[in-house]
C-alpha cells in the first residue's frame, strides 16, 4: 500500500521524471563523447594555404596562394554580414511601405500590394533567387563587350555593375590590417573621422538640450534642424581643413593585351550579389508587409481619430501616432524575419556567391575535416543570430511602455 501511495504521489512522480530526463541526457552525452573521441576534431587545417580564388570581394585583400583557409572563410563571413545587414534595412523599408500600401484607401495601390504579398510569399525563395540571377540579370543585361555605360562613369553588363566609389586620397601613410582586411588611409582622414564622431555626439547633445527647452517653455526651438545643420557645417569645414581626404574613384572598361575586357576602378556589384539581395529583400519584405499591416490594424481606432481631431495630416498621423505604437507589437515578429533572412542567405550557394556556407563547403572539399568545419559554420550562424536577437531585444525594451 505504501508503495502504491508513493507511486501516485505527485512529488515523487516529478522527481522520477526529472531523474529519468537527467539519465537520458547523460547517456546521450556519453555517446556523443565516445563518438567524438574517434573523430579528428582538430582545427589546425584552417591555418593551411587555401589555394582557391573567391569572387565578390569587397574591402578585402585575399590572395589564394598566400592566405589560409581561415582567411578565405573570413571573406565568406564578411560577405554574409554585408548581405544580412543591407538586406535587413531594405526589407524593413519595403515591408513598411508595403504594409501601409495594403491599408491604403486607394484601390489600385492596395490591390497591387496584396498581389505582391500573395505571389512572393507563396513562391519558394530558392526559385526567386534563380529567377533574378538567371532569367533577369544574366539573360537580360548586355554583355561586357557591348560597352553599355552612362556618361562614362556607370557601366552595366552581365559581368557586373561598375559604379563610382569613395576612396581615401593623399599620402596614404597609415596601414590598418586585420586578417584579410587591409586599409591604407591618411592621417587627415583619421583626424576628420575623429572630428566627425565628436561632432555627432555634440549634435546629439544639442538636440537633446533644445528638445528639453522646447518641452519646458513651449516655444519651438527647431531642435532637429539646428542640430543637423550644426553637424553638417562642422563636417564640411573639417573635411576641407583636413585637405579633402576622400575622393571619387570612377570605373573604366579596359582590355589588357589580348585578354578579355574587364572593369578597373570603382566598385563592382556582381549579378550574384544583386540577385541574392533582391530575392532576400523582396521575399522577406513580403512577410514584413503582413506584420506591419496586422500591427497597424491591432491599434484601437480611437488613436487615429484622436490624431485627426488634433489636426494632423495623414503623414503625421502615420509617423507620429500609428507606427510608433505599432512598433511595440511588431518587434518580436520582425526579429523572426531578420533571423530567417540571415539563415536564408546560405541559399546563395546555388548561384556561387562567396558567403560563409559556400566558402565552408569549398574548404571541406579541399582540405576535408567536414565535422570541425561544419561546427565552425554552425557556430558562426549561431553568433549572427544571437547578435540580431540581442539588438532586437534591446530595442524592444526601449519602446515598451513603463510597467508593461
Amino acid at each position: 500500500m505504501r508503495g502504491t501511495r508513493l507511486f501516485y504521489d505527485r512529488r515523487v512522480q516529478r522527481i522520477a521524471v526529472q531523474a529519468a530526463f537527467v539519465a537520458l541526457l547523460l547517456a546521450v552525452g556519453i555517446y556523443v563523447y565516445v563518438r567524438a573521441t574517434r573523430l579528428e576534431l582538430s582545427f589546425d587545417f584552417l591555418g593551411g594555404p587555401s589555394g582557391f580564388a573567391l569572387s565578390n570581394q569587397f574591402l578585402t585583400d585575399y590572395r589564394p596562394n598566400a592566405d589560409s583557409h581561415w582567411d578565405a572563410y573570413l571573406v565568406g563571413v564578411w560577405n554574409t554580414l554585408r548581405i544580412v545587414s543591407i538586406g535587413i534595412v531594405l526589407a524593413t523599408v519595403l515591408g513598411v511601405v508595403g504594409g501601409v500600401a495594403r491599408l491604403s484607401s486607394n484601390w489600385l495601390v492596395s490591390r497591387l500590394a496584396t498581389l505582391y504579398v500573395e505571389i512572393v510569399r507563396n513562391t519558394p525563395l530558392l526559385v526567386q533567387i534563380i529567377f533574378w540571377w538567371g532569367a533577369v540579370l544574366l539573360a537580360r543585361l548586355p554583355k561586357i563587350s557591348e560597352e553599355a555605360n552612362l556618361f562614362g562613369v556607370l557601366w552595366i553588363s552581365n559581368r557586373a555593375l561598375a559604379v563610382p566609389s569613395v576612396e581615401p586620397r593623399g599620402t596614404l601613410d597609415v596601414n590598418i590590417e586585420f586578417a584579410v582586411f587591409s586599409f591604407a588611409v591618411s592621417v587627415g582622414l583619421l583626424v576628420w573621422l575623429g572630428v566627425l564622431a565628436a561632432s555627432a555626439v555634440g549634435a546629439w547633445l544639442l538636440h537633446r538640450r533644445l528638445a528639453m527647452r522646447e518641452a519646458l517653455t513651449g516655444r519651438r526651438t527647431y531642435a532637429g534642424s539646428l542640430s543637423a545643420l550644426a553637424f553638417l557645417v562642422i563636417a564640411v569645414v573639417s573635411f576641407m581643413g583636413a585637405g579633402l581626404p576622400l575622393g571619387i574613384d570612377t570605373p573604366d572598361l579596359v582590355t589588357p593585351g589580348r585578354g578579355a575586357p574587364e572593369y578597373v576602378g570603382g566598385m563592382q556589384i556582381t549579378p550574384e550579389f544583386a540577385a541574392l539581395m533582391i530575392a532576400l529583400v523582396v521575399y522577406t519584405g513580403a512577410f514584413i508587409t503582413e506584420i506591419v499591416r496586422g500591427s497597424i490594424q491591432a491599434l484601437p481606432r480611437g488613436q487615429s481619430e484622436a490624431a485627426m481631431a488634433l489636426g494632423l495630416n495623414s503623414y503625421q498621423r502615420l509617423t507620429l501616432v500609428i507606427l510608433p505604437q505599432a512598433l511595440r507589437t511588431m518587434i518580436p515578429a520582425l526579429t523572426n524575419q531578420y533571423l530567417n533572412l540571415s539563415k536564408n542567405s546560405s541559399l546563395a550557394v546555388v548561384i556561387g556567391f562567396s558567403e560563409l556556407f559556400f566558402v565552408g563547403t569549398i574548404v571541406v572539399n579541399n582540405a576535408g575535416h567536414a565535422v570541425p568545419m561544419f561546427l565552425v559554420i554552425i557556430g558562426t550562424y549561431v553568433a549572427i543570430s544571437l547578435t540580431i536577437s540581442a539588438a532586437m531585444n534591446f530595442l524592444n525594451s526601449r519602446v515598451q511602455l513603463v510597467g508593461q
